[in-house]
C-alpha cells in the first residue's frame, strides 16, 4: 500500500491569518483528508516546500560522521542523569515497549502471522542523539525535560545544522496539526496552542549496518511514540514498518523530498482514541541489504540514520480529550494528566528514567 502524499503548499499560501471558518471548500476537504488518514493509518506523507531534500541530506551527512566516531568519543555526550533527554543514548539502552508490556505480548499471539512484528529479545541496536528544538518555559514543574543541549567537540556546524532542520520539521508538524484540528472539527489552534514551548526533540538514530546487517535484525522494536506527532525525513536505508488501524502491517516508502508523520500517544489522548498512536518497528529487510550493497559500491557510510523529530505538547499543559471528544464514550479512558507527568511515566517503562516503574 502506498501512503498518499499531502502537499502543504496550498494551505501555507491560503491560511495565513485566516480563521478556520474562512478556509475555502478545497482547503477544508484537504484538512478532512489529513484527519482521516491519521485516524485510519496513523501515518501521513507530506511535502512541505520549506523542507528540501538538500536540508535532509545536510543533516544526515553530519549525523553519519558523528555516529561513525569511536564509542568513547560519543559517550562524552551521554547524560543518563537527565534521563537521556539531551545528548547521546548509547546502543543497548532503549528498551522497546513490546519487551516489557505484557498486554502487547498477548496481542502478538492473536495477530495473523503475516502482520506479526519481529519479537524483540533485548534492547534496541541503535544509538540516538537528543537535541532540544525551540524555546523552553522559564517556569516549569519538569526541569529535566527542558534541559540545555549538549554539543560534541569538533562539529562547529552542529548547532546550525540541528536547529535549521529541527525548526523546519517543527514548522511542518504545526501545519499538519492545524489541518488535523480543523479536520477533526476543532478550532485551528486546538493542538498548536498546546505545543508552544513544548520539549520538542530532534532525535536522530544511528544503527551500524557494518555490524548489524542480518535480515530480521531489530533496530527499533515494535512500539508506539509517547509524544504528539513524530516527523521523519527520508532515510538512506529502508526498514520501517507501520501497522494500520485495521491491523495490517505496511512497509513505508518515503519519496524523495517528502516527510513522514506518525501519530503519538498525546494525540490519542487529546482525541479520546479517535486517532490512536501508530505502532511501528525498524528492521533489516532484503531491501535494506540491497541498499547496503549499493552503499558499499559507492563507498558511502553504512550508518543508518533516521532524521526523527518528536513534537510534544508543553510539559505543563494538561492532556485531556478536547472539544467534542470530551463527550466521547471513550473519554473516561483518557483522564486529565499534565503532559510532562505522562512523559515521565512512559520513559520509566522504556528504561530511560532510571529504575522507577510505572505504577
Amino acid at each position: 500500500m502506498e501512503l498518499p502524499v499531502v502537499d502543504l503548499s496550498r494551505y501555507l499560501q491560503s491560511s495565513n491569518g485566516e480563521s478556520d471558518s474562512h478556509l475555502g471548500t478545497d482547503l477544508l476537504d484537504s484538512c478532512r483528508e489529513v484527519s482521516r488518514i491519521l485516524k485510519e493509518t496513523g501515518a501521513l506523507l507530506v511535502k512541505d516546500p520549506r523542507c528540501s531534500a538538500q536540508d535532509n541530506d545536510r543533516f544526515i551527512d553530519m549525523m553519519e560522521t558523528y555516529f561513525s566516531k569511536p564509542d568513547e568519543f560519543k559517550r562524552l555526550q551521554e547524560r543518563p542523569n537527565l534521563h537521556y533527554q539531551v545528548g547521546v543514548t548509547p546502543e543497548g539502552v532503549e528498551v522497546p515497549r513490546s519487551l516489557v508490556d505484557e498486554e502487547m505480548q498477548e496481542k502478538f499471539k492473536t495477530m495473523p502471522n503475516e502482520y506479526k512484528p519481529h519479537i524483540p529479545k533485548g534492547p534496541d541496536h541503535k544509538w540516538r542523539y537528543m537535541w532540544r528544538v525551540g524555546p523552553r518555559p522559564s517556569n516549569t514543574r519538569f526541569k529535566e525535560l527542558n534541559s540545555e543541549p549538549v554539543i560534541p567537540e569538533g562539529f562547529p556546524e552542529w548547532k546550525d545544522v540541528m536547529d535549521t532542520w529541527g525548526y523546519k520539521m517543527i514548522s511542518a508538524v504545526e501545519v499538519v496539526a492545524e489541518m488535523a484540528a480543523v479536520g477533526f472539527g476543532l478550532p485551528k489552534d486546538a493542538f498548536t496552542s498546546l505545543m508552544k514551548q513544548g520539549p520538542h526533540l530532534l532525535a536522530p538514530t544511528g544503527s551500524d549496518l557494518s555490524c548489524y546487517n542480518e535480515e530480521g535484525t531489530i533496530f527499533a522494536g515494535y512500539h508506539y511514540d509517547l509524544n504528539f506527532l513524530t516527523i521523519h525525513g527520508r532515510s538512506r536505508f529502508p526498514g520501517l514498518y507501520i501497522w494500520l488501524r485495521n491491523g495490517e502491517k505496511v512497509a513505508v516508502k518515503v519519496p524523495v523530498g517528502c516527510l513522514l508523520i506518525q501519530t503519538g500517544k498525546q494525540i490519542e489522548w487529546l482525541t479520546a482514541g479517535e486517532c490512536i498512536a501508530g505502532m511501528h518497528e525498524v528492521v533489516v529487510t532484503s531491501k535494506t541489504k540491497d541498499a547496503i550493497k549499493l552503499a558499499k559500491e559507492q563507498d558511502r557510510s553504512l550508518w543508518r540514520v533516521s532524521s526523527t523529530l518528536f513534537a510534544h505538547m508543553a510539559s505543563d499543559a494538561e492532556l485531556k480529550p478536547l472539544g467534542h471528544f470530551a463527550e466521547s464514550s471513550l473519554a473516561s479512558n483518557y483522564p486529565a494528566i499534565p503532559a510532562g507527568e505522562y512523559v515521565e511515566q512512559e520513559l520509566s517503562v522504556i528504561n530511560l528514567k532510571g529504575k522507577e516503574a510505572l505504577s
